[in-house]
């Protein structure tokens, strides 16, 4: 079963959004990929960055490539997966969010069996 975890900075409604973005990634992962990460924390960074943090995200193939000690491998097929798959990573954040996402990318450490999704969003428009 997945544990999802928000910052403890954030109001309700910050945490109901954060908790959403876990829930989504978590989703998008067992679509993808056929099976989801076991936790999922997502937290903004400033402003306009969000990081969503994956643990226990690789699959048994990428831990059979990781024991062979092929973490290279495992990073370039992530990347393409990141390429095939961005537009339905950006569209579910930006619908959860409210906000357009400016820049997207994914992160992969093998060792550890972490993916971090991370967002950067559009300024907000400063209020006179």
């Amino acid at each position: 079963m997945a544990e999802y975890e928000q910052d403890q900075g954030q109001d309700l409604d910050g945490r109901g959004m954060l908790m959403a973005v876990s829930n989504a990634m978590v989703t998008l992962h067992k679509e993808q990929f056929g099976r989801g990460p076991t936790r999922a924390r997502t937290n903004f960074a400033g402003d306009d960055t969000l990081v969503c943090a994956l643990e226990e995200a690789l699959l048994p193939a990428e831990h059979a490539l990781v024991e062979m000690n092929q973490q290279d491998r495992v990073q370039e097929a992530r990347l393409f997966f990141q390429m095939a798959t961005r537009t339905t990573f950006i569209e579910a954040v930006e619908e959860i969010v409210g906000r357009k996402v400016s820049a997207f990318s994914s992160a992969t450490d093998a060792d550890a069996d972490v993916v971090w999704e991370i967002y950067n969003f559009e300024p907000r428009v400063a209020r006179e």
